[in-house]
């Protein structure tokens, strides 16, 4: 029988496979990093994904992000990304929602429905709030950290938020996350002090928040740690300690 997870099913097993195909994931935020998390679900196998951005595919994505090519500019991000998915997995069933989480959008979604869910989003209130939804529906979650700025992708790691350092990002969600009492949080981060952008007149837009410089493997490689995660949680592969 031609079984197109064949090859992961030696790793994970019949019943790691049928876990993953039972799974229902959310990934917010599908740009650089949040891109590669679904593509890589996708092609493991997970039977549902609900993808959220309101973000359109523009030109200055083409550098690093999986959903991005000419033919995909202006189109939404979300659709985009289903699309692909769909021609990977035909048998996965994909939601999109076309807007940005946020404290004020959050009671649009029920994250009791959810196995898994993946913060790829850029702003603090919106991860925070991301955090306690997940927390308060007892559904596992895990945030990537800052991917900006960044040229070592060898340098990001998996760790508990509060043995982070160096990330700037990293120490803002510390301190957010110590005021509302969250104790422990997943994270994806990068020890590598970030890089001073070169051209730094095009991030200077008066009233603006400063565009941070990236390539195409560093957020690349962010996200197919974060989805690695979710199917290592999902399947219950502990990991081992070096």
């Amino acid at each position: 029988m031609d079984d197109q997870f064949s090859r992961t099913r030696l790793l994970l097993g019949d019943d790691g496979i049928k876990k993953l195909q039972k799974a229902r994931v959310a990934v917010f935020g599908v740009g650089g990093v949040g891109g590669y998390v679904v593509e890589a679900l996708a092609r493991a196998g997970v039977g549902a994904l609900d993808l959220i951005d309101n973000d359109t595919v523009a030109r200055s994505n083409l550098n690093r992000q999986i959903i991005a090519t000419h033919d995909t500019i202006g189109k939404p991000k979300v659709d985009v990304a289903a699309d692909r998915v769909h021609a990977i997995n035909p048998a996965c069933t994909v939601r999109v929602f076309r807007t940005f989480y946020l404290p004020e959008t959050k009671d649009q979604f029920d994250f009791t429905q959810y196995d898994y869910v993946v913060d790829a989003i850029d702003t603090v209130s919106g991860k925070i709030a991301l955090v306690l939804q997940a927390k308060e529906a007892g559904v596992p979650i895990i945030c990537a950290m800052g991917a900006g700025n960044k040229l070592d992708p060898s340098m990001f790691e998996v760790a508990d938020l509060y043995k982070t350092s160096v990330c700037p990002l990293a120490r803002v969600m510390r301190t957010e996350c110590r005021k509302r009492g969250i104790r422990h949080l997943k994270v994806v981060y990068s020890k590598e002090p970030p890089v001073t952008p070169a051209a730094p007149a095009e991030n200077a837009a008066p009233g603006k928040r400063s565009v941070p410089g990236s390539v195409s493997f560093v957020p690349a490689a962010a996200g197919l740690i974060l989805a690695g995660e979710v199917v290592r949680d999902l399947v219950g592969l502990s990991r081992k300690q070096g």
